[in-house]
């Protein structure tokens, strides 16, 4: 992992245009280690675009994205996961045939030997509390129990960068409750990205924030700074 501080995620001048709209406008950007960066902003302010570019789902129109001073423009998503990188989606990506516990295996096995694997599938699954769900058929799981697997498979590698696209979406307030300290913990040891619309599961989380309108980064600061903010009270909540 890079030195104490360090940039570990940059991005230059980057730009994504869908014909005549500009989703993401020029922007420059920089993620240090051992950070919690939330990513929020209004519905169409480019958030999300961003992150896809980020995540190698999106291939920019113009600019660069760098991860420790590596331009990782145009990698495909395989090979920025295998640089370390820990990736949620906003829309699950799971087999509604297979149960919690085979998730969580596919994802421990593609990483550790086997003679190590089964002691840290056990340990993925009692991390996320999901001893109950194990037997459980994905397909047959609510929507924030969906959510708390998929997590599960990214952290069972364990990344050094995590990137999460709206982890509670569709959670139950204790679920919330249990993701917020998980986020804590797994930001022990890995820098992190969460793009999300909650804003008390924001305000929970309580870090540095960068607010994107219009394509572009309109402020980054703390928390509390941020959602104090006339701007962003303007252009985010509706003030």
């Amino acid at each position: 992992m890079a030195t104490k501080g360090a940039v570990v995620l940059e991005t230059r001048s980057l730009t994504m245009r869908f014909g005549g709209v500009v989703a993401v406008d020029n922007v420059d950007f920089e993620l240090r280690e051992g950070e919690l960066r939330c990513l929020i902003g209004p519905n169409g302010a480019g958030k999300s675009t961003f992150f896809k570019c980020l995540t190698g789902q999106l291939l920019p129109t113009a600019g660069d994205v760098l991860i420790q001073d590596r331009s990782m423009l145009g990698e495909p998503p395989c090979r920025i996961a295998a640089a370390g990188i820990g990736v949620k989606t906003q829309t699950p990506s799971l087999f509604n045939g297979l149960t919690a516990r085979e998730h969580i295996a596919l994802a421990v096995e593609r990483h550790h030997g086997r003679d190590t694997a089964a002691a840290r599938i056990d340990e993925v699954i009692d991390r996320f509390n999901l001893g109950d769900l194990g037997r459980r058929l994905v397909g047959e799981l609510a929507h924030g129990q969906r959510q708390r697997v998929e997590i599960a498979m990214v952290v069972a590698a364990d990344p050094w960068l995590v990137l999460l696209d709206e982890p509670a979406a569709g959670m139950t307030h204790e679920e919330v409750d249990r993701m917020v300290a998980l986020i804590h913990e797994i930001n022990r040891n890995a820098t992190m990205i969460i793009v999300e619309h909650d804003m008390q599961f924001i305000r929970m989380i309580g870090d540095q924030v960068t607010v994107f309108h219009q394509g572009a980064i309109l402020i980054e600061d703390h928390v509390e700074v941020v959602l104090s903010d006339a701007r962003v009270r303007e252009v985010y909540l509706g003030a």
